[in-house]
């Protein structure tokens, strides 16, 4: 019996790239493993926003949803399914579920163990009552790239709405000036809506107010009526730039220091009330933060004029005696930076066992500083009371006293509810639920 031979070696050939291919798919499982594991053992199980849920029964294991995640190891092949093996690293870009061919990605909010509460908000950015949009973080899209695109599109709805407008009333008013609402009041002006833009602080909203020289955005967006933004990761600084360039460039024109107060319908239409005026307008999109109110320690002393929530600026705590409150990345970011200061003692005190809902970037630049001596860390831990000069903490049932000149709460910010309810939006918390 004879064997061909371009058949033996077209065998061989194939026998050592499939065994290459079992060896290096076993390598790349164990890290996942790994990876996964040590995430677990940090309680690092927790995603901070939109995440997505995977069906084992659908997942047909073809890794797509890991290869194109802009974020890297958030999803990881293990036993031939994808699964989440740093969870708390995931933002929420939603590019898994949009190239999983078999649907077996669904995004949720929350997990079975924390809830997050979202406003009731329809497909096309509607909430349960007519007329009024949510767009935006307050609906739980935090992402600056998806703010933009979900601002854009809440406007073309509203446009495509056969409503009844007033003679002296606007099509849509658009309540803050952040990342969505930026992208509404072009993209409100690109088809010659009848709009306002409200906004009861500056331009940019939250990102106005994030650190100095803090990156944000990780991937490019479409603004109405200026085209693509390629950034990839930006300064704060350079983006609101760009911003305010597109804001003069269109002759955008937005009330700033103007807050809304009440929301009411009136006929068909509702009634804004704010600090200043009231109008008539046909639609609402809400494109506010979840921030607006700060979350407090609700301590004695916390009414005192060192007691602030969030960092402008690092070099002005040069040679001060800080203490940051909080386990976000906002928290890590200010004491990190803070910590490079000349002259400064910077504690973090977090009420939790590790910094689950840090991205890992800031949990390395943290435990460098540690580590180096900059920066003392205090986990499980809690604000007890502010004296005018120091700050009791309690720890592990311990009383610690330090020095201290400025403190920092970067303890999140409250949904609010109260003024959602007022206007009959409906609020749900999201338990691991789309």
């Amino acid at each position: 019996m004879s064997f061909n031979p371009v058949i033996v070696v077209y065998v061989l050939v194939l026998g050592i790239i499939w065994t290459l291919y079992i060896a290096l798919r076993k390598r790349i499982e164990a890290r996942n493993r790994a990876t996964k594991a040590a995430a677990a053992e940090a309680s690092l199980l927790e995603p901070a926003s939109l995440h997505p849920k995977i069906d084992p029964i659908k997942c047909l294991g073809c890794g797509a949803c890991v290869r194109v995640c802009p974020e890297g190891d958030i999803l990881g092949m293990i036993n031939g399914k994808a699964e989440l093996i740093e969870p708390s690293h995931c933002i929420g870009h939603g590019a898994c579920k949009e190239s999983c061919p078999s649907d077996a990605i669904t995004l949720v909010f929350g997990t079975e163990r924390r809830g997050v509460d979202i406003p009731n908000v329809q497909p096309d950015f509607q909430t349960n009552v007519p007329g009024i949009f949510i767009a935006g973080e307050l609906g739980g899209m935090g992402l600056i790239r998806n703010a933009i695109e979900q601002g854009r599109q809440a406007i073309e709805t509203v446009r495509r709405l056969d409503r009844h407008r007033s003679s002296n009333g606007y099509d849509v008013i658009i309540v803050g000036a952040g990342p969505a609402g930026f992208s509404a009041s072009l993209a409100a002006m690109q088809h010659k809506l009848r709009f306002l833009t409200i906004e009861q602080d500056s331009f940019g909203g939250t990102v106005a107010h994030f650190p100095r020289g803090k990156l944000v955005m990780t991937a490019p967006a479409t603004l109405p009526l200026f085209g693509k933004l390629n950034f990839k990761e930006v300064s704060k600084e350079e983006l609101l730039r760009v911003w305010t360039n597109v804001a003069r460039k269109t002759g955008l024109k937005i009330n700033y220091g103007e807050q809304v107060e009440t929301i009411t319908r009136s006929g068909s239409e509702f009634e804004i009330r704010t600090t200043r005026a009231a109008y008539r307008t046909s639609t609402v999109l809400l494109a506010i933060g979840r921030r607006g109110t700060p979350r407090k320690l609700e301590v004695d002393g916390e009414e005192q004029a060192k007691v602030v929530y969030r960092l402008i600026d690092p070099q002005q705590y040069k040679q001060r005696h800080v203490l940051v409150v909080g386990g976000g990345d906002s928290a890590l970011e200010a004491a990190s930076s803070i910590a490079e200061q000349p002259g400064t003692t910077v504690t973090l005190s977090h009420r939790s066992e590790a910094f689950s809902r840090a991205k890992a970037k800031n949990r390395e630049r943290v435990d460098t500083a540690e580590k180096s001596g900059d920066l003392n860390v205090l986990l499980q831990s809690r604000v007890k009371k502010i004296g005018r000069d120091d700050v009791e903490i309690e720890q592990h049932g311990r009383q610690i006293r330090i020095k201290n000149d400025a403190i920092i709460v970067c303890a999140g910010g409250i949904l609010p509810t109260a003024f959602l309810k007022s206007i009959g939006i409906e609020v749900e918390t999201k338990y691991g639920t789309a």
